[in-house]
């Protein structure tokens, strides 16, 4: 007699003859002994159901072949006569191109044993199998975060999300439930597995989870007959979801169930749209058309609480799709925050608020759904926000290449006075390093810049030849000094159809291997847009032999090669780059170098920029001629760093050599830990800020926390020679908590002895104060208050990366803003948050790099504990110190109310009386103000760069060396 299998898994397949084999394999492969596997063969054509039968008949018992008389063409009729067909106790779905987990129907089977659940759901990996073994990118888990522990629901309400996983096929499901509630697979339409995974999540009375994968659905990009779900092309393919969201929609109507449409609509805002929206660029445009006006039919019909629940730019891109703004809708559905895609939207501002889109956003949802605000676009670094370049012309003329397009302007970001400059880079994308520029011209026009470029591409695009068939376009534009890079292309929206056609355009070239590899580069356009450009040759005597050699040459044992030789040399070149190789170079070789006299290594927070302590050290050493040769680091930008140092990328080779030789090590915040300084390189600590916070030792966290943590500090801080110091209140409070054993020199802070001493003797630093004023156009007679605060931490400890202004902008404008310009002063680890339409009232300064020169023209200042106060009480000006009732306030040394040196305001409003009567404010506190002064800085003299140089660099002599201590 027959025993029941535990669990039956169907297998449907269809003109799969080559993979179904191996698909079988993983199912007789399980660990569960009774197990039992019923292929279903969709009528195919190919020799499938032959191999069906072969297998069957090498395993009987064990495997079944069926066969339809016609094929389905889907997935729903060979799923549901599996169902029928097969005699487990449960049942799996399987694809022929898929495989299961060895463990998947033990694991699954288990689950449902203990928990007594009708469904239970299991992990599925995507293993993208164009994608080399060992990428990071080949594994992609689906929906991992449903996943992530072991869960048991009573019913969908519980929880909603689970609508995101409706794959049939990394399930098991109870015989009875599918009998009992007639569950079937609706046959002739595609997408399927939505609709039965709805109908199925809803009738179980107990749904689980396990976080152990079951199902591996391989998928390959590049192959001639891709499976059903990924013929995003076809516009009945789109039909068909549309038509299974609907019916989707009717059960959750039926139901009751409201809450559920609602989050099954905002995952379909979420992914399903997304898919198609991605990929709609490559379209003709009347698919183009066809598709968004079937989106737009059906999103008409959401509930508009969807698009505010849905992820921002999904929900902008539906939204912009219902409204008929179809540039702006695949733009953002394109776009990745963070840097990593171009922006090619248009912003605007309106009330303060900025927009995705030209135009005003319509009625409260619109402003709603389409606010973008709190993605920084007006006022994170041009870097980050990638303007889009658009290709408007691209030809060959008299042995001539022309380029010409323009590039996005949002928020008239780039002002019509910046110094601008541009170029094209040509880039091989196998070998970033190997790159060719040619210069373009670059000019405001309208709204945005215009770009054109004219090159002879045999003199300056020079490729090898068979390493390097791919050559991508960048379009370098420096703004002032600050370089934008983005890669020109077509223009949203619109692909081929709008513009040249980008494609087929041919640059004669010279290949420096030979002519066999190719003699001119064919232009295309990538699946994002871009303009890229492939090597071809357009001689027939050649293209034959060409082909010839290109075949050798992509053969799998090249191929082979040619990936285990870049791995290696990736390898290779990630270890030498670490900065665990570097410090360990230096330790052991570096070091053993002679020390160079007089070289001194200067670093203002951890090479950020040209400030602080140390900038002034430097300009009293170069003031007072001594033979000093001054290196300075820099973490990302040259800008701004003295030209007549030598400059030096932080961590780079060179910024090791320099440390392990220089004489002097000068910085106001941490050299990179691990370096161990050698005896004959004095270590001058400046730091940078008397503290409030508890520091180091005394901070509660560092405590209470590893051992290893508070190993650390004392690493770093062993390594100071000398530490600065203001007064008394610095050595029992910022020398105890780090720990410092190192001299404390009693010298006041470098940076303030221009808040002591002036500016009317430093010509110089006059100058630089008067730049930056009439940089900050301050010279309306209007007050300057300057708004500097700490940093705030989030829920997990790390700070808040926007930072608000104190008063509501407009309002700020209209009470204050006659009399006063705010100065916004974020902490370096965060941005100010300041519409565009602030600029009369409010200037975000958080891009000037020495807050001495800000504290020296400011009328006022307002903080919190942020130990900017203990400077610019030097001044004896008016300080407001702002502590909101409701914000973040750490324990600090002292009381700071008790010794605050001005008034303390907890609201909007108090601060704008305090403000509002700048003169009163600063009278009442003035003895308060000096008494603060007098206490936390009683060493600032105006003296403390000379002290410092005199005591570590010695006097100058007559002939201008130095004599060492």
């Amino acid at each position: 007699m027959r025993v029941r299998p535990d669990v039956s898994v169907v297998v449907i397949a269809y003109n799969d003859a080559a993979r179904l084999p191996r698909a079988v394999a993983s199912s007789l492969a399980q660990s569960l002994g009774g197990v039992e596997t019923v292929i279903v063969d969709d009528a195919s054509t190919d020799g499938t159901g032959e191999a069906a039968d072969r297998l069957a008949a090498a395993h009987p018992g064990r495997v079944r072949a069926l066969h339809l008389p016609v094929n389905s063409g889907g997935c729903g009729r060979p799923r549901n006569v599996g169902v029928e067909r097969s005699d487990g106790r449960y049942v799996m779905f399987l694809d022929s191109d898929d495989l299961l987990d060895r463990h998947a129907c033990l694991n699954l089977l288990s689950a449902a044993q203990e928990t007594g659940a009708d469904l239970v759901s299991g992990l599925c990996d995507r293993v993208f199998l164009d994608v080399p073994k060992g990428s990071k990118d080949r594994v992609r888990p689906w929906y991992p975060w449903l996943y992530q522990r072991s869960a048991v629901y009573g019913s969908l309400e519980e929880n909603p999300d689970l609508l995101y996983d409706t794959l049939s096929t990394n399930k098991l499901y109870r015989r009875g439930f599918l009998e009992d509630g007639a569950l079937r697979f609706v046959e002739r339409l595609h997408y399927e597995d939505l609709l039965f995974s709805a109908e199925a999540y809803m009738a179980a009375a107990r749904t689980a989870l396990i976080p152990h994968r079951v199902y591996n659905w391989l998928v390959r990009d590049r192959q001639v007959m891709p499976s059903i779900s990924n013929r995003r092309d076809e516009l009945a393919n789109f039909a068909d979801r549309l038509e299974i969201h609907r019916r989707i929609d009717m059960l959750f109507e039926l139901r009751g169930a409201d809450g559920l449409k609602r989050a099954k609509d905002a995952k379909f805002v979420n992914h399903d749209l997304l898919l198609y929206l991605r990929e709609l660029r490559d379209r003709d445009p009347v698919h183009r058309a066809r598709f968004l006006d079937l989106a737009a039919g059906y999103l008409a019909g959401l509930d508009p609480v969807v698009f505010e629940t849905a992820n921002p730019l999904a929900a902008i891109a539906a939204f912009l799709v219902k409204e008929g703004d179809r540039d702006g809708a695949l733009a953002a559905a394109e776009y990745l925050p963070g840097g990593r895609s171009d922006l090619r939207a248009r912003l605007a501002e309106r009330d303060g608020r900025i927009f995705w889109g030209g135009g005003p956003p319509r009625g409260d949802l619109g402003r709603r759904v389409l606010d973008v605000t709190d993605f920084g676009f007006h006022m994170c670094p041009l870097t980050e926000l990638r303007p889009a370049a658009v290709v408007t012309r691209l030809e060959m003329r008299g042995g001539r290449a022309r380029m010409a397009g323009h590039v996005l302007n949002p928020l008239d970001r780039i002002p019509r006075g910046a110094s601008l400059s541009a170029s094209l880079e040509f880039r091989d994308r196998r070998r970033d390093a190997r790159r060719a520029r040619v210069p373009a011209e670059i000019v405001h026009e309208g709204g945005r810049l215009e770009w054109r470029a004219e090159f002879d591409p045999r003199a300056r695009v020079r490729p090898i030849g068979f390493v390097d068939p791919v050559w991508d376009v960048r379009l370098r534009v420096k703004v002032d000094g600050e370089e934008i890079v983005t890669r020109p292309g077509e223009s949203a929206g619109t692909g081929a159809a709008g513009g040249p056609d980008l494609r087929g355009v041919g640059l004669p070239v010279r290949p420096r291997l030979t002519r066999l590899a190719g003699d001119v580069l064919r232009s295309y356009v990538t699946e994002g847009g871009h303009l890229a450009f492939a090597l071809a040759t357009d001689d027939p005597r050649t293209r034959r032999a060409a082909t010839a050699v290109a075949r050798v040459a992509g053969s799998p044992p090249a191929r082979t090669g040619w990936r285990r030789a870049r791995r290696l040399e990736r390898s290779m070149r990630r270890t030498l780059a670490s900065g665990r190789t570097k410090a360990a170079v230096f330790n052991r070789v570096l070091t053993r170098l002679p020390v160079r006299r007089g070289l001194a290594v200067f670093e203002s927070h951890l090479g950020l920029h040209y400030s602080d302590n140390p900038k002034y050290i430097y300009r009293e050493l170069r003031r007072s001629d001594r033979p000093v040769e001054a290196v300075w680091s820099y973490a990302s930008s040259a800008k701004g760093f003295p030209s007549d140092a030598k400059l030096v990328k932080r961590g780079s080779w060179r910024y090791h050599l320099a440390l392990a030789r220089a004489e002097f090590w000068i910085d106001n915040q941490g050299y990179p830990e691990g370096l161990c300084k050698r005896p004959e390189t004095t270590y001058i600590q400046t730091w940078h800020g008397s503290a409030y916070k508890l520091m180091g030792l005394d901070q509660p966290l560092m405590k209470s926390g590893p051992a290893s943590d508070r190993t650390k500090l004392a690493r770093m801080v062993d390594r100071f020679d000398c530490f600065l110091i203001r007064s008394g209140h610095d050595a029992d409070t910022l020398a105890k908590g780090l720990g410092v054993r190192a001299e404390l020199l009693p010298a006041g802070y470098p940076r303030n002895d221009p808040l002591v001493n002036g500016v009317d003797g430093d010509p110089e630093l006059a100058a630089e104060v008067a730049a930056l004023r009439r940089s900050l156009r301050l010279d309306d007679g209007r007050r300057a208050v300057l708004y500097a605060p700490t940093f705030k931490t989030g829920p997990k400890g790390r700070p808040v990366k926007l930072m608000e202004p104190p008063v509501d902008p407009a309002r700020f404008a209209r009470e204050l803003g006659d009399e006063i310009v705010l100065l916004v002063r974020p902490h370096y680890l965060c941005r100010a948050n300041l519409p565009p339409s602030a600029a009369r009232a409010m200037r975000d300064v958080g891009d000037v790099a020495d807050a001495t020169l800000l504290l020296l023209l400011a009328d006022a200042l307002v903080t919190d504990h942020s130990s900017i106060m203990f400077d610019y009480a030097l001044l004896d000006r008016p300080i407001v110190l702002h502590l909101p009732a409701d914000g973040e306030h750490d324990t600090g040394y002292f009381d700071l109310e008790e010794h605050a040196p001005g008034p303390v305001t907890r609201t909007e409003d108090e601060l704008v009386a305090a403000l509002a009567d700048l003169d009163a404010a600063g009278s009442a506190h003035a003895a308060r103000r000096r008494a603060f002064a007098a206490r936390f800085g009683e060493h600032d003299r105006g003296t403390a760069a000379r002290t410092v140089v005199d005591r570590y660099f010695g006097e100058r002599s007559a002939h201008g060396s130095h004599r060492n201590r």
